[in-house]
């Protein structure tokens, strides 16, 4: 038999022994393993427990390898090893199966396995990147997601390059010295929570951040000040532009070498060695996008994340961790402060603050008012009034706000959507206009007819079905036709966009209108934009999501944030109806307010995050058979199932999306505050058990969704 063959075997015996004792509910009795053909294992810790990189939730353990003699020394925990994984019998023969990598968790004395354990196949690097307390963070965050341990894993530790493995990290440096409060001297309780963080305990606040250019600094030097106690400090951003301001903040004031940034944009080799130097301790500091929740920083003091409500710290792969939960994790199991900071508030963070996990820390009133720009609303009212409005892209109050502040600086257009006309109504009534054959919804190509957006069928004739009318009009104008109407009107003024194909960093601080989608607003430079235009705020509140009103006022103060404060004749008109709630908290600038509203009254409804909730998809009999066997929680509630839209070939797919042409629907899982574990819990054993079973086709679980509508 050759060496392959013999692998293969002994992969086979290992895992149908397994299966066989997992069916039959027994436990055998440790035994040490034997030797390989005769070849000699390690002494003394001549098992190693082995994490594969396999997620899948019926296989979420670990697997035990005999250990050679000649990779003994290699072979400690944390490192990347390969291995004989996944052997079977097909059509009455037993195949091995094949190599894949995996990391050592554990070096032991003796196995539980009662048959011959097969041998590591390679060590692949001896660079222990998987530590205890990262192994430890994982299995947290996988517990409390429902999910596989390897997925997140693979999320945590970066991909492998052997160069910057062969390379020595630069040794440590001394800590720096404790930089001055600076702005946060503008909050009653900004001095407290550094004096804090400088004594090394670990304070946890939830930090409304004042309008202006300042709060990477301030939020800089609050890593400074944990650097300076001698402890680790990261924080995380939601994109790129953000993490390289906090970037270039903290590198004033301490000097290179204090910390690292980790972004996509370093590529792949340069990140791995910023990563590396985080994990032997070359580096205790680091800023980054929503991957560095996971750094390996030592003696973590101080966990911090801005902008927590935005949707790119909610991560698209299995099992779609937040940033927010997993360095709210980080903070309890690793004695760390916490700082959830932003313009806007989550009701997350009200909750936080509410239970008193975490404590408020924002400016007094009368310094919010002199910080912030004027906010003018126009609603619909307004518009039906003004002439200028029904014929025109802006109300008259608009355009002259524009107009005035043209001659001041920068003027700031915010867009809902990029583009050209993204969407049409009925003029009248404000139906969204559909196609009569597909329901999907018509559309304008560029110096085109009338059509629909899925299927291409041309709509010459189309009348409202609700009210009959025949005129359409944009309800949401993207940002390409907003630039170009623009720069017709004013022809002397350059206008910029800024949006997913083109961001732009900065702007100068010189007239020019800068039409931007929201996340894309670039910072103007000197004191602000002269005035802000927050278009279509309608079609923000509207959306059928649970979170409309939120996520309008979080992109609102974002962009209204930099604008001139109104001493400096600073202002936003936003068009929106002014009564609204998210209208009146951004006038008021109360955003706080606004999210402790919102957390009561999700509190009264028992929606999150008052409640736990779980959202099960798939196709109607899996959801059914995967509800009635698993074993719930006695608080539980079902909420459906009801279906999904189907979605028709072509249109863009986000992860959890049915498959193009599929009927699935969607149960809603709920539970008390407490059972959010119990519930996690109990989902994953019966995706396991059915997985195990192979009954029928899998089921999407996703603990905590963003979009429950």
């Amino acid at each position: 038999m050759s060496g392959e063959q013999e692998h293969r075997a002994a992969g086979a015996e290992q895992l149908a022994l397994i299966r066989a004792s997992v069916r039959a509910g027994r436990k055998e009795p440790p035994a040490r393993p034997r030797t390989w053909r005769g070849a000699a294992l390690a002494e003394g810790l001549p098992v190693a427990r082995v994490l594969v990189d396999k997620g899948l939730v019926h296989l979420d353990r670990y697997f035990d390898y005999a250990v050679p003699a000649a990779m003994d020394a290699d072979a400690q925990p944390g490192v990347r090893v390969r291995v004989r994984f996944g052997a079977g019998e097909r059509g009455g023969r037993r195949e091995g199966g094949g190599l894949i990598n995996g990391f050592i968790v554990e070096r032991r004395a003796e196995s539980d396995f009662p048959g011959t354990l097969a041998p590591i196949a390679q060590v692949l690097s001896t660079e222990p990147v998987l530590t205890p307390a990262l192994l430890a963070l994982c299995r947290a965050v996988a517990d409390r997601y429902a999910g596989a341990l390897a997925d997140v894993v693979q999320l945590a530790v970066p991909p492998r390059r052997a160069r910057p493995e062969k390379q020595p990290s630069p040794p440590a440096p001394p800590p720096p010295a404790a930089p001055e409060p600076g702005g946060w001297a503008r909050y009653p309780r900004g001095a407290g929570f550094l004096a804090a963080l400088a004594g090394g305990e670990a304070p946890r606040a939830v930090w409304t951040a004042l309008p202006g250019p300042t709060w990477p600094g301030e939020l800089a030097r609050a890593l400074a000040t944990t650097l300076a106690a001698g402890r680790g400090a990261l924080a995380v951003l939601p994109d790129g532009r953000a993490a390289a301001r906090v970037d270039a903040e903290l590198t004033a004031l301490l000097g290179p070498g204090h910390h690292v940034l980790l972004t996509a944009d370093a590529g792949p080799e340069e990140r791995y060695r910023k990563w590396l130097a985080v994990s032997r301790g070359a580096v205790r500091g680091v800023v980054g996008t929503r991957a560095a929740m996971f750094a390996p920083v030592r003696d973590l003091g101080l966990a911090a994340i801005w902008d927590d409500g935005d949707h790119a710290h909610a991560d698209d792969h299995a099992p779609q961790p937040h940033a927010r939960d997993v360095l709210l994790l980080r903070a309890a199991h690793e004695r760390a402060g916490l700082l959830l900071g932003g313009h806007a508030h989550t009701v997350e963070a009200a909750q936080l603050v509410a239970t008193g996990f975490a404590a408020p820390l924002a400016a007094d009133r009368e310094t919010v008012r002199e910080a912030a720009p004027q906010v003018r609303t126009i609603g619909e009212a307004d518009e039906a009034r003004d002439a200028a409005a029904r014929t025109a892209r802006l109300p008259t109050l608009a355009w002259q706000t524009l107009r005035e502040a043209l001659g001041r600086g920068p003027v700031l257009i915010q867009v809902p959507r990029r583009g050209y006309v993204p969407r049409l109504a009925c003029e009248r009534c404000r139906e969204p206009a559909r196609c009569r054959h597909c329901h999907g919804p018509l559309t304008v190509p560029d110096g085109g007819e009338l059509c629909c957006g899925w299927c291409g069928r041309e709509e010459p004739a189309w009348h409202c079905p609700e009210c009959g009318g025949g005129r359409l009009r944009a309800v949401v104008v993207g940002a390409r036709r907003t630039a170009e109407e623009l720069g017709r009107a004013f022809p002397a003024v350059p206008v910029r966009t800024s949006g997913r194909d083109h961001i732009l960093d900065t702007v100068p601080d010189r007239p020019a209108l800068v039409v931007a989608t929201p996340g894309a607003e670039p910072v103007a430079e000197g004191p602000g934009y002269a005035a802000a235009l927050l278009l279509d705020g309608w079609a923000l509140l509207g959306r059928p999501d649970l979170r409309a009103g939120e996520e309008a006022l979080r992109r609102w103060l974002s962009a209204a944030a930099l604008v001139r404060a109104r001493g400096e004749g600073g202002t936003v008109v936003v068009l929106a109806e002014a009564t609204l709630r998210p209208v009146q908290a951004l006038v008021r600038w109360d955003p706080a307010g606004h999210a402790e509203r919102e957390l009561a009254d999700r509190a009264a409804l028992g929606q999150p995050p008052v409640s736990r909730m779980a959202a099960v998809s798939g196709l109607p009999e899996a959801v059914d058979g995967l509800l009635e066997t698993a074993g719930l929680p006695p608080d539980a509630e079902i909420l459906g199932p009801v279906p999904l839209p189907v979605r028709a070939p072509g249109q863009p797919r986000r992860p959890g999306d049915p498959p193009p042409g599929e009927v699935w629907v969607r149960a809603l899982v709920r539970v008390r505050p407490g059972s959010g574990g119990a519930l996690a819990a109990a989902l994953k054993a019966a995706q396991a058990a059915r997985a195990t079973r192979r009954e029928g086709p899998p089921v999407r679980i996703r603990i905590d969704p963003p979009d429950i509508g």
